[in-house]
């Protein structure tokens, strides 16, 4: 009794107990009549078993005397009884509570999904139901809110007609989604959440983990994310890096979709870790061979080949044979006759035979002849009979 007593001691006095108030009190007694609770200094309340539901059949076995249990004041002392208090209706102002917390803190919360409407979905986190617009919903598809929608309108539409069955609900109902807290309004019953902003927190931190932990020269597996005119970005575990389309292939490439698609599985080489601007460059092609490095594997001095005419100078005429293999026709070698200028012989676009003459791989240089290349086709090409 005596360690019940410096207990009840250790109680900060609650005077005057108002409406609405949480209180914190120690069990004296609990019995099927509910719950008698000492509030503090020569002060008890009462918990009926209508404001109680919240505790289970385990939970109010588990009962005894001196464990601390919160309530709200549903009426103060009165000359005629203890104070009326509730332990369901606490559990909601504390869950407004820990929301308005969250929010001031920025830290996330979690709320499992109760339903859907037009705007979004309603959700219930720490004992209050909450809302998260469609804007800010991520892991549920308008189409999964807009089946889930139809489908509660359809059970209503059913139940008031009489009938018994009614059309399945959105697989989404009851997933858990990670929240952040956008707005809190008490007085106007008002929750709303994001889960579009919690998941970009989630994001960042594992991308700043990411970050620290790659290396450049490394490869790593990740999954195409998406595609934009610019390259194709990949996840690499929780954080997206780039690979810019010049990295795509040794090949020229029109469009990031000529090489991969969103949801494909790719082995990248990390190519930049930018720390301080957090951001990832990736490549597909540095996994490939370097084409100048087994271009002699391909082909050889005095092999004719076909080529596209990429560019004109005063001296001569570039034109790629393979990828990002471009040679040089040398003016000398473009006519067997004298001319001023390559346009004379060909236009960029243009497609053509070429004869090798000569193969640097070391310089990244080719020397090639469309003089030599026709001359080579009229010796093997009979003329045609008179």
């Amino acid at each position: 009794m005596q360690g019940m007593e410096e207990l009840l001691d250790s109680l900060e006095p609650i005077k005057p107990l108002r409406r609405g108030d949480v209180v914190e009190g120690l069990v004296m007694r609990s019995d099927r009549d509910g719950v008698l609770l000492n509030i503090g200094h020569k002060a008890e309340g009462i918990v009926p078993p209508g404001e109680m539901r919240t505790l289970g059949p385990e939970d109010l076995e588990s009962l005894k005397v001196g464990d601390e249990i919160l309530a709200l004041v549903v009426r103060g002392e009165t000359g005629e009884g203890a104070a009326i208090l509730s332990i369901d209706r606490a559990v909601g102002e504390i869950g407004w509570r820990t929301l308005d917390k969250a929010r001031e803190s920025g830290e996330q919360v979690e709320g499992k999904i109760l339903g859907f409407n037009r705007g979004g979905a309603i959700v219930e986190v720490e004992g209050v139901q909450g809302f998260v617009p469609m804007s800010q919903l991520v892991s549920v598809s308008r189409d999964s809110v807009r089946e889930a929608r139809e489908a509660a309108e359809a059970a209503e539409a059913g139940a008031e007609a009489g009938g018994d069955e009614s059309p399945p609900g959105s697989a989404d109902i009851g997933k858990v989604l990670p929240l952040k807290v956008m707005e809190i309004n008490r007085g106007r019953n008002r929750a709303i959440l994001s889960e579009r902003q919690a998941m970009q927190e989630l994001r960042d931190e594992r991308k700043a983990k990411l970050i620290e932990e790659l290396s450049v020269g490394e490869v790593r597996r990740g999954k195409v994310t998406g595609i934009s005119s610019f390259g194709a970005f990949v996840d690499l575990g929780g954080a997206d890096g780039l690979v810019h389309i010049s990295e795509l292939s040794w090949n020229t490439v029109r469009t990031p979709e000529e090489v991969v698609r969103v949801g494909e599985e790719v082995d990248v080489y990390v190519l930049r870790v930018d720390a301080e601007n957090r951001k990832i460059a990736l490549s597909l092609k540095r996994l490939q061979p370097e084409p100048w490095e087994t271009i002699t594997e391909r082909y050889q001095v005095g092999d004719v080949v076909d080529a596209t005419v990429t560019k004109l100078t005063d001296f001569g005429a570039f034109a790629r044979v393979e990828g990002s293999v471009e040679g040089l026709i040398h003016i000398s070698e473009l006519a067997s006759r004298v001319i001023n200028h390559p346009r004379e012989v060909v236009g960029e676009g243009d497609t053509v035979r070429l004869k090798i003459l000569r193969i640097e791989p070391e310089r990244r240089r080719l020397g090639l002849s469309l003089r030599q290349a026709e001359e080579e086709e009229d010796r093997v090409t009979p003329l045609p009979s008179a």
